[in-house]
């Protein structure tokens, strides 16, 4: 009887949420200026350049000229080798799981036909999950191997040829996100982007709002138990967050044509972890703020620019310095766009994004016990 009437309390305060959440209208105000923040920051900070990207090599030649190009492609401040190959096929492995980003396949043969000034083909194998990268990357990689190529050239006329002269012509392949559609790699990021604002924002103002006009007093002094209010608080939350996932990835796989070759339960399974730590953090929000301005303030300079930056949504953590780096370590939205960029674009399943499941989970239990706990204090 005790567990029904419990449960009768939390369905009632649901109610209230859904009523109150209706009436106000400041979410609205949230969904124009944010865009127009974000937008003026990108457009000073983005940069396209990519330095120092993981590279795998794969030379069956083992010849002068193999090695040659390889230095040529090390040379630069565009790729590092990382790992070396010894048949086309180890090549997989590193791209699928994110290792490296490029991987430069040198045929056996390939000095041979240059030596006898025949046309040699090299192989570019890209992970195109982020497009943007991808083509730069491909840019870089046919702009070194153009410049190996005219070296040839060069030599050759030094040496007095008027005959048929070897050339080298790359022969890119791209993983994951063949058409190279930036559109495939961003918008499954802004599911994420927007599960994090909503879920953190509601959460925050919700449990503010109560303090502003003064019902979260009169609900202390009434029979409910602690523990109800926060589940009764948190449920209608989580409904919206679910609710936000499944309008946003119709509206990327059917407006925006983006592929979905994971699964679709998965990512709403994952999609409940992250969710953990956005309403413990709109939870902790609420304890310190005063006011729903506060509120705003410290949930946009404190979680929202940070995760943003940080996370690898706008820019490649890759190219940050490695203090910065570390750092990102500690933002769950870094996981999150791994696990849905990973599910979208890779068909990754939970065998291959458990590490980062398994951080999303200890970050949400974390977050949502220490909120509950300072917000249960508060209440008592």
């Amino acid at each position: 009887m005790t567990a029904a009437k419990s449960v009768g309390v939390i369905v009632e305060i649901v109610k209230k949420e859904f009523y109150q959440i209706r009436q106000d209208k400041r979410m609205m105000t949230v969904s124009i200026l944010a865009p127009i923040m974000q937008v003026l920051l990108l457009g000073y900070a983005a940069t396209t350049d990519i330095k120092n990207s993981n590279l795998a090599v794969c030379d069956m030649d083992k010849s002068a000229e193999s090695r040659a190009l390889i230095r040529q492609f090390t040379n630069t401040t565009y790729f590092i080798e990382r790992y070396e190959v010894g048949v086309p096929g180890d090549v997989d492995g590193y791209i699928e799981h994110a290792k490296v980003s490029v991987a430069l396949v040198i045929p056996a043969g390939f000095g041979r036909k240059l030596q006898a000034r025949q046309t040699a083909g090299v192989q570019v194998v890209l992970d195109g999950a982020d497009a943007n990268s991808a083509n730069v990357l491909l840019g870089y990689a046919n702009q070194i191997v153009q410049s190996y190529s005219q070296s040839i050239l060069l030599t050759a006329a030094r040496a007095g040829g008027g005959q048929r002269i070897g050339r080298v012509l790359p022969e890119p392949r791209v993983w994951f996100n063949s058409d190279l559609r930036s559109t495939n790699y961003m918008v499954p990021g802004v599911v994420a982007t927007v599960l994090m604002i909503i879920t953190m924002t509601l959460t925050s103002l919700g449990v503010v709002r109560e303090k502003e006009i003064g019902t979260l007093e009169q609900l202390q002094v009434t029979p409910i138990k602690p523990h109800e209010l926060i589940i009764g608080k948190l449920i209608p939350f989580i409904m919206i967050g679910f609710f936000d996932v499944t309008v946003v990835l119709a509206i990327a796989r059917f407006w925006f044509e983006v592929p979905m070759t994971g699964s679709l339960a998965l990512l709403f399974g994952l999609s409940g972890l992250f969710i953990l730590t956005t309403l413990g953090l709109g939870l902790f929000v609420s304890t310190i703020a005063k006011s729903q301005q506060q509120a705003m303030l410290i949930a946009q300079f404190f979680f929202f620019m940070p995760s943003t930056f940080l996370s690898g949504f706008t820019f490649p953590i890759a190219n940050m310095p490695p203090v910065i780096q570390w750092l990102t370590y500690l933002i769950p939205l870094r996981y999150f766009l791994e696990i849905v960029r990973g599910i979208f674009l890779k068909g990754a399943t939970l065998g291959e994004l458990w590490p980062q499941a398994s951080a999303l989970l200890i970050f949400g239990i974390a977050i949502l016990t220490m909120s509950v706990l300072r917000f249960r204090k508060r209440l008592e």
